[in-house]
Order: structure tokens, then sequence, then C-alpha cells
């Protein structure tokens, strides 16, 4: 992909931190340049770094900026903890700790602050990764949308379990643990005072017991995992395609979607294959091993409504999706951003 930016009058855009193309574009010229090495290069949404006693390290970093801070079906808090799982768990690890940073803004209520770090505390607790360390700062009001809270999580992936977005091969099927759109549509319904005759909440959940259940039940067919977060079902394809060299396909009447979420989509102008998710992944596995995984799947709380949505082919790194009328239509990068300040 063409870096197509202009170092001397360019400035950023919102867009570059959507999850779309404006934002691979960026990390294409810019950061992955700057910092190269073997581990970064990976392209996966955590390091995966040797260990002298076996196994290897899992390590990710991810920066959490949310309006509202509150929402349906959770908060910035919680959010930050399930978020931090939810990466080192796509390597197939097992997560041990977490550290978070905080930046407060100047005139945040003490009980909005109470509120979430609360609940990070409980989300924490009933995952069972502790928050070990961390830092907090104070900026002047109007510096920092409330807060924002960045996240470090360590785990440790077992032997014999590579997971990686390159390991996808001609042939396999394209997994989906469950619905799609939540919770970016919660939180804008939230954010724009938005009413639907039905409760939409966010998604948000660790997903590392689901994970643990699929890597124990196939573990030589499962190729790489991957939670849609910025960018949605759509963008995270597209990485994964980009990352092994193979075009998608994906058949529109399986992925999962609520009506509710739908309907406000439709509502919106929104594109629910666009939309963030939070609790919520996508899984390519062997085609033998297809079925096998669905059931383990299904079996989980986090993916009874698991689906077989596609398959990966031989082409040109693309998605595209056969329609519920049999036609056929690109599936093309997130461009521009569709609901910010959502993860």
């Amino acid at each position: 992909m063409p870096p197509l930016l202009d170092w001397d009058h360019g400035r950023v855009e919102m867009s570059h931190g959507g999850g779309g193309r404006a934002m691979a574009r960026l990390l294409a010229a810019l950061f992955l340049p700057a910092f190269d090495n073997p581990a970064l290069r990976q392209g996966n949404d955590q390091a995966q770094l040797p260990l002298p006693t076996g196994g290897r390290l899992a390590l990710s970093c991810d920066a959490h900026v949310v309006t509202p801070l509150i929402f349906p079906g959770g908060d910035i808090g919680s959010l930050a903890i399930h978020g931090s799982i939810n990466d080192v768990a796509m390597a197939g690890a097992d997560p041990l700790w977490i550290a978070a940073s905080f930046i407060l803004e100047e005139g945040l209520p003490l009980s909005i602050l109470r509120r979430i770090v609360l609940s990070m505390g409980q989300a924490a607790k009933a995952a069972g990764v502790p928050v070990v360390t961390g830092d907090t700062k104070v900026v002047e009001r109007g510096k920092a949308d409330g807060m924002f809270i960045s996240t470090t999580a360590v785990g440790v992936v077992p032997e014999g379990v590579h997971l990686s977005g390159d390991g996808m091969r001609p042939g396999d099927r394209l997994l989906l643990s469950g619905s799609i759109g939540d919770h970016g549509v919660a939180v804008l319904s939230c954010r724009e005072g938005l009413g639907f005759e039905t409760a939409i909440v966010s998604d948000s959940a660790p997903l590392h017991t689901l994970t643990a259940a699929m890597v124990r039940a196939v573990p030589q067919g499962l190729r790489c995992l991957r939670d849609p977060t910025r960018g949605g079902l759509a963008s995270t394809l597209h990485e994964l395609a980009a990352q092994s060299g193979v075009a998608l396909r994906l058949r529109e009447e399986a992925i999962p979607l609520r009506p509710e979420v739908s309907g406000a989509c439709e509502l919106l102008g929104l594109d629910p294959l666009y939309i963030a998710n939070e609790g919520k992944l996508i899984a390519c596995c062997a085609p033998e091993h297809a079925e096998e995984l669905l059931a383990v799947m299904r079996r989980h709380p986090l993916g009874r409504q698991a689906a077989i949505i596609g398959e990966v082919l031989k082409g040109a790194p693309g998605v595209r999706m056969v329609t519920r009328t049999g036609g056929e239509r690109l599936v093309d990068w997130l461009t521009g951003e569709q609901t910010p300040r959502i993860c």
C-alpha cells in the first residue's frame, strides 16, 4: 500500500486512528520503518517473544479513548481491561498481568473517576488478570477528554501454539464468534442521545477463556485469531489478508447481526462491517477442523452465536462478499472515521 502522505504540509486526521486505510498507510510509512525489528514485523496485535524457559512471551499495549466514558454495557475502565486481555489472548496466550497508565483531565468529577477505577478493578478480578503496576498524570482542563487509559498486558504462549496473521492458507475457513457492531452502536447511541426501542449494549468482554478452549480443541488446525475492534470486521479481515497474501470471501447471510443493530446502522447510514467490536473474535482454521471448532465455540458463553462466515482463496489480498441476493461485491478498507472515540 503506497504511503501517500505529505510530510511537509499534511496533518494528523481522525482517520489516522480509525483502523482503516489511512491508519494502515501511516503505520507503513512512519511507525514500522522507525521502529523496525523482527518482533514488530510479525504484524499482530501483540509481540511474541521467546523465553529462555520455553514457550513465548506475549506483550501488548493499547490506548483507550472513549466518549462517553460510561456507556451501555461498560465503561472506559472495563474496556481497557478487556481490550488488553484480548490482544494477548489472540496469540493463544494465557494473560497474566496488566499495567495501567491514566491521563486525567483537570475538572473530572471524582465520582466518575471512582466509578471507572472500581469497574476496572472488578473486570480485572473477574478475568483473573490483576493490574500490577501503573502511573497517573493530570493535564490541564480541555486536554484529555475527561480520561485516557493506556494498558500493557503480558501473557505466556504455551509450547506448540503458533497463531499469527500470516498463517492463513487457501481453503481455510473463517469463523466469527458472534454478532458484529454491538459495541460501536451502543457507544454512539449513548453519545448522541439516541433512543431505540430495544436497548443496545456493548459486547465488551474478556475472550481468553474462549481462546483457551479453542486452542485446546484444535491445536494443529487453528491458524490465527484476531479481535475486530477499530475499523470493524472488514478492516480486520483486510489486515489479515495482507499479512498472509491471500484473498478472502465472505457470505453476507452467515454474518451474525442483531436486528436492532442492523436497524440502528440503517437509520444512521452506517455499515456494520466497519463498526468496532470489543467482545468478538475472528478465527481462521484448516477446513477439516472448521465444524469441530464451531461446536467448541458455540459451547462457550461468548461464542453461542458463532458461525462460519467465509473462506480463504488464492489471489491478490482483498476481501469480497457474496450478498444475500447471490451477487458478489468488494468489501473495501474503511475510509475515514465512522464513529470516533469508541475503543
